[in-house]
C-alpha cells in the first residue's frame, strides 16, 4: 500500500500544496519551522482521522482561516482509494472515503496501516501511563475492531461511574444497585481488554527485544512489561473493595484504564537511567516492533513515518537503522530532516528509489 499524492489546503502552515510521491523513499529537507513536520502529520491524519502532534483539531486549521482540508491519494490491493480529512470551525470534522463520509471514525482506523517515529515519542516513557496505555490501544486497534469497541464501551460506562460517584457525594446519597450495574459492565469490557493486552503483549514483547537487539549490536538489555490490575483480582471484586476510596476520591480508583507498561535497560527504569541514545534507541524499537506487529495481523507493510529521526542518535545507531529499513519488508517511507545532506547520505544507503522535497 502507497500514498500516491497529498494536497492540503489551509493545513497548519500550508495555504495549498500539492505532492506527488515516490512508492518507496520521501524525504522533506529544510530549516526548523517550514513544515516538514505537518507533512507527516498530515498523512497521519488521513489514517487516524487526527493529528498526531496536536489534539485540539481547530488549532490544524491555518491562521485566519475557516477551515482545512487533507485529502490523499491511496494505491491500495490494486485500487485507487481516495481519503479525505477536513474541518471547519463549529462544525464537525468529515473522513470521507471515495466521497463517502464514515458515519463513526472507527470504522475508518485500520484502513490505512501506519506507524510514526517521532521526537514526540519520547512522551512514551517520561510522561504517565495514560500515554503508554494509548500505543498499546493504537497498536491493537489498528487490527481488532472489536477490541476498539470494547474500549469505546468501557470507557463509556467509567465516565457513566465517575458522574455517578460524583452525584453521590454533591446530594450525600448512595445507591448500591445503580453503582453494581456500571461495575458489572465494567467488568465484562474491562476483562476482555485485558485479556486482549496480556495477548496483545506476549507476541509483541519478543518482537520489541529482537528490533532492540538490532539497533544496539545487541549491547545492552532491555525488558518490557505489563501491570494490570486484573492480574490480582477480577474487576468486579476489585471495585468492591475499592467503594470506599471511590466514594471519597469521586473517582474509580482500579481497572484497565490504570494499566501501564515497565519500560527498563539492564532492570532499571529507562525513565531514570537510560541516556538520550538509548532511550531514542528503545522507542525506535518499540515503533518498529509495532511496525512488524502490524504487518504480520494486516498482511499489508504499514506506511513508516519518521520524523527528525537522525537527531540524537551517533552514526552507529543510525547505520544499525539504514540497515533494517534496506530491505523488501518495508514499504513506503517517509522522512524529515533539517540536513538535507545527511539525508541524501542516507537514503543512498538504502538502495530504494527517492524523492526529496526541499520546503
Amino acid at each position: 500500500m502507497t500514498l500516491s499524492g497529498l494536497t492540503l489546503i489551509n493545513y497548519k502552515n500550508f495555504e495549498s500544496q500539492d505532492f506527488e510521491f515516490d512508492n518507496k523513499i520521501n524525504c522533506f529537507v529544510g530549516s526548523n519551522g517550514v513544515g516538514k513536520t505537518n507533512v507527516l502529520d498530515a498523512i497521519y491524519h488521513l489514517a487516524f482521522g487526527k493529528s498526531y502532534f496536536n489534539p485540539v483539531a481547530t488549532q490544524n486549521i491555518k491562521h485566519n482561516q475557516e477551515f482545512f482540508v487533507v485529502d490523499g491519494v491511496f494505491d491500495k490491493d490494486d485500487r485507487s482509494e481516495k481519503i479525505v480529512v477536513s474541518l471547519k470551525r463549529g462544525q464537525k470534522k468529515v473522513i470521507k472515503r471515495n466521497n463517502k463520509a464514515y458515519e463513526k471514525f472507527s470504522d475508518h482506523i485500520g484502513f490505512i496501516p501506519l506507524v510514526i517515529i517521532s521526537p514526540a515519542d519520547r512522551d512514551l516513557i517520561i510522561e504517565g501511563s495514560d500515554t503508554r496505555r494509548k500505543f498499546i490501544d493504537s497498536v491493537i486497534s489498528q487490527s481488532d475492531k472489536t477490541y476498539l469497541s470494547n474500549l469505546i464501551n468501557y470507557n463509556k460506562v467509567l465516565s457513566q461511574r465517575n458522574a455517578l460517584l460524583k452525584y453521590f457525594a454533591l446530594n450525600n446519597t448512595f445507591n448500591a444497585s445503580t453503582l453494581e450495574i456500571y461495575n458489572a459492565q465494567l467488568d465484562t469490557y474491562g476483562t476482555l481488554i485485558f485479556e486482549t493486552r496480556d495477548q496483545f503483549l506476549k507476541a509483541f514483547i519478543p518482537i520489541f527485544k529482537t528490533r532492540y537487539k538490532a539497533i544496539s549490536n545487541d549491547n545492552e538489555s532491555v525488558s518490557l512489561s505489563y501491570k494490570s490490575d486484573l492480574y490480582e483480582d477480577k474487576l468486579q471484586t476489585l471495585l468492591e473493595k475499592s467503594l470506599t476510596k471511590d466514594k471519597a476520591i469521586h473517582y474509580t480508583s482500579v481497572g484497565i484504564h490504570k494499566d501501564d507498561l515497565n519500560l527498563e535497560i539492564e532492570q532499571y527504569p529507562i525513565k531514570k537511567f537510560g541516556s538520550q541514545g538509548q532511550q531514542k534507541s528503545f522507542l525506535i524499537a518499540l515503533k518498529l516492533a509495532q511496525f512488524d506487529f502490524i504487518k504480520q495481523q494486516s498482511g499489508v507493510a504499514p506506511i513508516l513515518l519518521l520524523d527528525d529521526i537522525f537527531d540524537k542518535l551517533d552514526e552507529h545507531r543510525v547505520a544499525q537503522i539504514i540497515s533494517l529499513v534496506d530491505n523488501e519488508d518495508f514499504g513506503q517511507i517517509f522522512i524529515s530532516d533539517t540536513h538535507a545532506e545527511r539525508t541524501e547520505t542516507v537514503v543512498k544507503q538504502i538502495h530504494q528509489s527517492y524523492k526529496i522535497f526541499k520546503l
